[in-house]
Parts: structure tokens; sequence; C-alpha cells
């Protein structure tokens, strides 16, 4: 559930955080859902798509995405800027940003982008999860991109384990000398709340950690939170699923 509240802001509750108010009403979960994966798939994987002109920054002006929006995809017609500023300023893990009137996604591109995000201030241990197939191999050759164009850092070992959970149940954490690797000049860039970006780290600053799984909760997902990949797109939906701009859908939809 996103709503507005008049004196704090967008918040993702039934209620707002700090006064209680109820507030306005913007989307439900659901909605809130399938917006935010349109998101990442446009932002991060397929801008053509939706014939928008994207900087070498990875930012697209708000209103355009916006308008493309309602042009490619008719069940979003409701959708307004504000909408797309409440997903961003809301999102737990800073997966976008929005600064003079564009957005962009701050990290997981399948394509090169001049991010130019802060450097420093780093955690002195990154952390990075994998599999007990590929462990071995990593702690050999390092960490190198894979299907991303950058290597995704977490910032604490629950970060990590939460990441490393949509490839297997059971992650393997490697703990990552940031601070070493950092001194030695590997530039290393701050994306979202808990992610840090690199181009590779080396075999040196790696080791294997232990950890007990069970005290990491597993996060609870909604079915449809699969972000579209490259080379797949938000799927139309029937028209009798759409609705009138601040409406809210009855709760058995």
């Amino acid at each position: 559930m996103l709503r507005e509240c008049n004196e704090h802001g967008y918040f993702r509750a039934d209620y707002c955080p700090v006064c209680g108010s109820e507030g306005r009403f913007l989307m439900n979960t659901e909605e809130l859902d399938r917006m935010s994966r349109t998101m990442a798939g446009v932002l991060r994987h397929f801008p053509e798509r939706f014939e928008l002109k994207m900087d070498e920054q990875g930012f697209v002006d708000l209103r355009e995405f916006v308008n493309a929006l309602q042009m490619k995809q008719r069940r979003y017609h409701w959708v307004r800027p504000h909408h797309i500023v409440a997903i961003i300023e809301t999102d737990s893990k800073g997966r976008y940003e929005f600064r003079d009137g564009k957005i962009r996604a701050t990290y997981a591109h399948s394509f090169e982008v001049k991010l130019d995000l802060p450097v420093g201030g780093t955690p002195d241990n990154l952390y990075y999860p994998t599999t007990a197939e590929e462990i071995d191999i990593v702690l050999e050759t390092g960490l190198k991109p894979s299907d991303r164009k950058m290597v995704h850092l977490s910032r604490g070992i629950g970060d990590a384990v939460n990441a490393g959970r949509v490839r297997t149940p059971d992650p393997v954490i490697i703990e990552v000398d940031s601070r070493g690797a950092a001194a030695d000049g590997i530039v290393i860039q701050k994306a979202g709340r808990t992610v840090y970006l690199t181009s590779e780290i080396p075999p040196k600053y790696l080791k294997k950690i232990e950890v007990d799984l069970s005290e990491f909760p597993v996060e609870e997902r909604p079915k449809r939170d699969e972000e579209p990949g490259p080379e797949e797109g938000p799927k139309e939906i029937p028209e009798e699923e759409e609705r009138p701009p601040e409406q809210e859908l009855p709760p058995d939809e």
C-alpha cells in the first residue's frame, strides 16, 4: 500500500508511521509491485522499448517516462509523476534516484552507464553471496561482473544473505576487505542504501565466512516480484483491471 501524508510525505503502510494519519491513497500493493517491476525493467534493461532517450548516466525525463508508460501499457493510464516519485522515495533499498526532473536506476544495469556515484566512506568490510558450487572458483579468480556490468556488494551480512537467496536457499557468504581494496586504488561506489558497486575484486581481498543462516529469516516476497530481465518485457493485462487515478481497488481484486 502506497499513501501520502500531507505533513510527512509518502509512506508504504495503511497509516503514516509518524502521525498515524491515513493519508491519501496512491496505489495498492499489487499495483506497487507491478509498477516497481516495470520501472526496473525499463530503467535497467530496455528503455528503447518505451522509446525513451536515456543519457549516459542512466537518467530519463520523468514526464517522458510517465507519458511512455501510458502510451505503451494502457493499464497505467492513471499514473502521474508523483506516483513515480513516491515509489522512489519510499524504496527501502534505494534502487532509484529522482533528480532535476529525471529518474534512473542506481544499480543492476545490463548495459553500460556512467553512474558517477559517490565514493569514500565505504565500510571496512562488504559482503558477497555465492553458491556452494561456485565458492572455490570465486576465491581463486576473484569477483567479476557476470550478467550485470558491475560487481554488486552488500553493506551487511544479512543484506548479502537476502540477495543470495534469489539464487539459492543456502547462500555462501564472502567477506570483502573493502578497506584494503580501496587503499590499493580499487574504486568502490555507493549505489543504493545497502549496495556498493565496483568493476572487480581480486582474490586477495576475499575470504569465506561462516554464517548461521537461521539468524536471517527468509524475506517474504510478493508472488509477482520477479523483475523483467533484458529479454523480457512487461506484459499487458485486460482492460477491466484499469482504474481511474487515486481510486482504491476493492480488497478482493
